[in-house]
């Protein structure tokens, strides 16, 4: 039997969420091994240059900007190098789960940000459910206990870039290419860290590092690209809560490498955002004002 186009959406997401994941484990492994700023710099000239062929062969990428949305890319572009520096420093030191936990907030925040900056319409009920999520993103932060520390602070951090980055992405024309957009998204997180590498130095990559490199970007494209497919076969109010595929992935992937599980506390606030978030998503739905994919992943 044949799968419908939601079933198949919804298949689509849930690759794309594992395989972001997969890049976030990757990364938070090599980071042990490499300087921070040097893996970024390595991953971008890979995904970059992955980006530019894809580009190429679609016939997307255009170097002119219209000038109404030239402001919109260059905020568009501190948001997306903010929230990936923030996001892997975050990594390095986090568990892969506590921070995909604090990341699940995302829809949330970004609704509340376009009710306040962009005057989109929201309701009680919704505003209801963003307090909520962020109660529990207060339950895996935990402020003021023994557990918590400054990399939550950057997890948060990185939240608000995203933010940034995603009201700035709903501010530009239909005529600006999404591929010109990734591209130079891409581009400039690796121009960044390649600025940034003095700051740790360089060290010698090794086999190992070298594959999960690779394995890391080939992810990260792989990712994104799935998300396009699974918008456009798939209802987006039935696709788009299959994103929180990636903290059960994250859960896994962090026990099996890492050794790290996050505790009762944690599961507990992460169950909540997400229960939250989902309730978002069906909301939006019932009122016809999805948006595709909320708050699509962060940077990475």
């Amino acid at each position: 039997m044949p799968l419908s186009d939601n079933a198949k959406g919804a298949l689509f997401m849930s690759v794309a969420m594992a395989a972001f994941t997969v890049n976030d484990a990757c990364m938070k492994a090599v980071t042990q091994a490499l300087p921070l700023y040097q893996a970024i710099f390595l991953r971008g000239l890979l995904s970059t240059a992955a980006l530019v062929l894809i580009a190429a062969r679609m016939g997307g990428l255009r170097i002119s900007v219209e000038p109404g949305d030239r402001k919109w890319l260059i905020l568009r572009t501190v948001g997306e190098v903010g929230g990936t520096l923030t996001f892997l420093t975050a990594l390095r030191h986090m568990p892969l789960a506590n921070l995909s936990a604090i990341m699940q907030f995302l829809p949330l925040a970004v609704t509340l940000a376009a009710a306040v900056f962009l005057h989109e319409p929201i309701g009680w009920r919704r505003l209801l459910a963003i307090a909520v999520g962020l109660a529990g993103v207060l339950l895996i932060v935990r402020p003021g206990a023994e557990g918590f520390d400054r990399w939550a602070l950057v997890a948060l951090a990185s939240v608000g870039c995203v933010v940034l980055r995603d009201l700035t992405t709903r501010r530009m024309s239909s005529a600006m290419p999404s591929v010109t957009v990734a591209v130079a998204a891409a581009l400039s997180v690796t121009v960044t860290a390649a600025a940034l590498v003095p700051v740790e130095g360089w060290n010698a990559v090794a086999p190992k590092t070298a594959f999960l490199l690779g394995l890391a970007a080939a992810c990260l494209i792989a990712g994104y690209l799935m998300i396009v497919v699974a918008m456009r076969v798939g209802d987006i109010g039935h696709v788009a809560p299959f994103r929180y595929v990636a903290l059960v992935v994250a859960i896994g992937l962090g026990w099996a490498a890492f050794g790290q599980l996050p505790d009762g506390l944690t599961l507990a606030g992460a169950a909540v955002v997400v229960l939250t978030g989902i309730y978002s998503f069906h909301r939006e739905r019932r009122l016809g004002r999805v948006v595709a994919v909320a708050a699509p992943p962060p940077p990475r």
